[in-house]
């Protein structure tokens, strides 16, 4: 969707440098892409020029990152993969940081870091201590950054994906399926070397299996707390029941459709660590012949009611807009907040439910998000 302002430069561009099996790229996607490139530097551009305005450069770190490689086939630098993949194209991304004053213009770091090196990074460049106690995974980078120290000695990272796994050493990448790559000499993954270092790919294998055992069984159970003043739980989070749907295969900016029976229901899995009283706010779409349906919203034994009676039938919108298929990506609407009530809400965890003990149309409504607003 974007701008024509930035789209017009790259709409009818058949770029020169493409993925490495051409026939594969969606060039809609790419010239999308190449504009979206566009409109981001110029916003940062306005970010890093205001810094400068206020004398705030020398005080503010700025990084740039990514967290993956390309969602199409498009140019990526001759390395093999992209986002979904555990190859270096999929998993490699660059890492910009500005400190004026602090870090020199032209700056490479060389030995190899991942987002685990974000947060003892900055921590140390801002002088905060890392509590005791805590172990982190990833290490600092302040004296490569300040042209100090020359960083960590050999290390390994490792990436996860959909059941497939990576060792990424200095050198070496051990990919999914056990072939080694020497990416200092093959930066495209094109030659399997495992035969010939068999002591590295033991040596990578053996950081695997070790990382594996370190992390627990199944998936992440941990609940959405609710502690802070206001707490957003969107769709994104929530889990439909009964008949109820996402508006898309991705939950990713998705909202609850189909909400048409008693026994369906909305939930999310939450903690309430601050009990009390919170105001209840549903940012909700309900045509105007299904209005006066009973929404009940319960948590551990607590629950309070309200009817539905202001109608909000919003078009859905965005495909249209698309320069490129959104594939599973939800459209979108402009919902609107409705003050639902008050609830109590005790300690401890639980699911957050809402359902409708009474369907007055086809439809009870659209949900895009609740929202808890602590009362003091």
């Amino acid at each position: 969707q974007i701008p024509d302002r930035w789209y017009s430069k790259f709409a009818s561009l058949d770029p020169k440098m493409k993925d490495r099996d051409p026939k594969r790229e969606d060039l809609a996607m790419t010239r999308s892409a190449l504009a979206m490139v566009e409109n981001i530097d110029w916003n940062i551009g306005r970010l890093l020029r205001r810094l400068d305005e206020l004398d705030l450069a020398k005080d503010t770190m700025v990084l740039y990152f990514h967290d993956n490689g390309p969602n199409s086939w498009r140019w990526n630098g001759g390395m093999k993969g992209r986002k979904g993949s555990t190859d270096e194209g999929g998993v490699r991304s660059p890492l910009l940081i500005r400190w004026s004053g602090k870090i020199a213009p032209g700056t490479t770091v060389r030995p190899i870091a991942g987002a685990i090196d974000l947060l003892p990074t900055i921590a140390e460049l801002a002088g905060v201590p890392i509590p005791a106690g805590r172990p982190l995974d990833g290490v600092s980078f302040k004296g490569p950054l300040l042209g100090g120290a020359e960083g960590p000695g050999e290390r390994m990272l490792l990436s996860h994906w959909a059941g497939k796994f990576s060792v990424r050493s200095q050198r070496f990448r051990l990919d999914a399926a056990g072939k080694l790559y020497d990416l200092a000499a093959d930066p495209g993954q094109d030659r399997d070397i495992a035969k010939d270092h068999p002591e590295d790919v033991a040596r990578m294998t053996k950081a695997l299996e070790r990382w594996k055992a370190e992390m627990p069984s199944g998936k992440d159970d941990r609940p959405f707390p609710v502690a802070s003043t206001i707490t957003p739980l969107p769709a994104r989070d929530g889990e439909p029941g009964g008949g109820v749907k996402r508006s898309a295969r991705a939950p990713n900016c998705s909202y609850f459709t189909n909400w048409t029976r008693p026994e369906d229901r909305i939930t999310w899995d939450v903690e309430v660590s601050t009990a009390g009283r919170y105001d209840v706010v549903v940012y909700y779409a309900c045509a105007k012949g299904d209005v006066g349906s009973t929404v009940e919203l319960s948590f551990k034994g607590s629950r309070m009611e309200a009817v539905v009676s202001d109608p909000h039938d919003p078009p859905a919108y965005g495909p249209e807009k698309d320069r490129a298929d959104r594939g599973p990506e939800s459209p979108v609407k402009d919902f609107k907040p409705w003050k639902m009530g008050t609830i109590d809400l005790p300690s401890g965890r639980g699911p957050l439910t809402l359902r409708a003990p009474k369907v007055a149309g086809a439809r009870v409504m659209e949900v895009r998000q609740l929202e808890l607003r602590r009362l003091e």
